[in-house]
This record gives structure tokens, C-alpha cells and sequence, in this order.
């Protein structure tokens, strides 16, 4: 229950939760250094440094860029995540996934291509150089 909660077990400090309710309607990109929670329609990339919540109301059509994120609602576009990516089991995702951990609750589906694990140029040049014999 969020009223028992500390504020500051919430967020990081100086940052805020933004929330956009079930009924509203936004065109355009949201970039946040706060936690995001989305139960309207977004129409635009969402980024922030912190987590992103979609609802099972919540509507985005365009990409995701977040620290982690729960959805439980419907994204078309892209999601990079930077470490955990939770897609419950209302949730839909149509576009390609990058993060290092995710966890795909029994209904819920994602369409496309799934990257997973921290990735350094080093590791990437490594990938790129025929194996010796």
C-alpha cells in the first residue's frame, strides 16, 4: 500500500512519480528522471532513468527506454531496459525487447526479438572474430 510506504523507498531522492491517469491522451515523447505510471495512451517514446509502470489500461505506441518496467497493458514499439523487464499477464508487447533479466508472466506475450545480458564493445568486437582452430 503506497500510504504506508516511506517516500523515499519509493524514489530516488529528487525525483517524482508522474503518473498518466486511465482517460488521458498524450502525443508526444515523455523523458523523465522519475518513475512513470501509465494507465492512458501515450502516442511517443517514453524515456526515464527510473521505472516504468504500464498499466493494464495503459496504452504506448512508440518505444520504451527505462531503468526497469512492469507492463501490464499494450506497448507497439521497442523496449530497452537496463536491467529488469516484467511483462505480467495482461501484458502485450509488438516490437523487440533488449535488457539483462526479464520475466514473462504466464498470458502474457511479447512479438519480435529478444536481447538479453549486459553488453560491452569489447564482448561485442569478441563476437565478431572467427573462432580459431
Amino acid at each position: 500500500m503506497i500510504g504506508k510506504k516511506n517516500k523515499d523507498e519509493l524514489t530516488p531522492a529528487g525525483s517524482a512519480i508522474n503518473v498518466i491517469g486511465e482517460g488521458t491522451r498524450l502525443d508526444g515523447s515523455i523523458s523523465s528522471s522519475g518513475d512513470l505510471r501509465i494507465d492512458g495512451k501515450v502516442e511517443g517514446d517514453v524515456q526515464t532513468s527510473g521505472k516504468c509502470v504500464l498499466g493494464a489500461s495503459g496504452v504506448i505506441v512508440g518505444n520504451i527506454h527505462a531503468n526497469n518496467a512492469d507492463i501490464s497493458g499494450f506497448v507497439e514499439g521497442n523496449i530497452a531496459i537496463q536491467d529488469l523487464l516484467l511483462i505480467k499477464s495482461s501484458g502485450i508487447v509488438n516490437g523487440d525487447i533488449r535488457t539483462v533479466k526479464i520475466i514473462v508472466e504466464s498470458g502474457g506475450s511479447f512479438n519480435g526479438a529478444c536481447t538479453m545480458g549486459k553488453e560491452t564493445p569489447e564482448s561485442r568486437e569478441d563476437k565478431r572474430k572467427p573462432l580459431e582452430q
